[in-house]
């Protein structure tokens, strides 16, 4: 894979689109940006990230949008976050099988009760120590620490995720 087959995930309508080449993209729009407009920044980028991404005619605005804020979050610019639509769920851990297990119920348990979700796997040792858990696997729901150290039963994580969606809902 070479540098700019990279995949960069950014949040599209609400949801992580995973995006080829979007640093090169960045960094070759930057060297000229001086001076531009932010359209005129947006219609340079969007030609460059199409040729590597299938970008739907009906959401290219959408699309337009997150890569122009994510372009400026790149250079350190204040810009707002998307939310995520539905519940926001993290799996924490390197990547090891039980981390992979929880993923993998997290997500048929997710499709069984057919709920929206932005789920994120955090494999960086510094971000997962944010949430002040010592072992992993760990696991993450509305930014509460709710399981830590192995797989939970999916009866477990249903629970977890209806009470998620209630207080959400409230």
């Amino acid at each position: 894979m070479t540098e700019s087959d990279d995949v960069t995930q950014i949040r599209v309508n609400g949801h992580l689109i995973g995006l080829v080449g979007f640093k090169e993209a960045v960094a070759e729009v930057s060297r000229t940006r001086s001076g531009k407009t932010d359209e005129t920044i947006l219609q340079a980028l969007l030609p460059r990230i199409s040729a590597k991404n299938y970008i739907p005619a009906s959401a290219r605005q959408s699309y337009g949008l997150a890569l122009l804020r994510e372009f400026k979050k790149s250079l350190g610019e204040p810009v707002d976050d998307e939310l995520a639509a539905g519940l926001e769920i993290l799996i924490l851990g390197q990547g090891c099988p039980r981390c992979r297990q929880l993923e993998k119920s997290v997500l048929e348990v997710l499709s069984e009760m057919n709920l929206p979700a932005g789920v994120e796997h955090v494999t960086a040792l510094l971000e997962i120590a944010k949430y002040g858990i010592m072992g992993t696997p760990g696991l993450v729901i509305g930014g509460r620490v709710v399981w830590v150290g192995s797989v939970p039963p999916k009866s477990k994580i249903k629970q977890w995720l209806e009470e998620a969606r209630g207080e959400s809902a409230a």
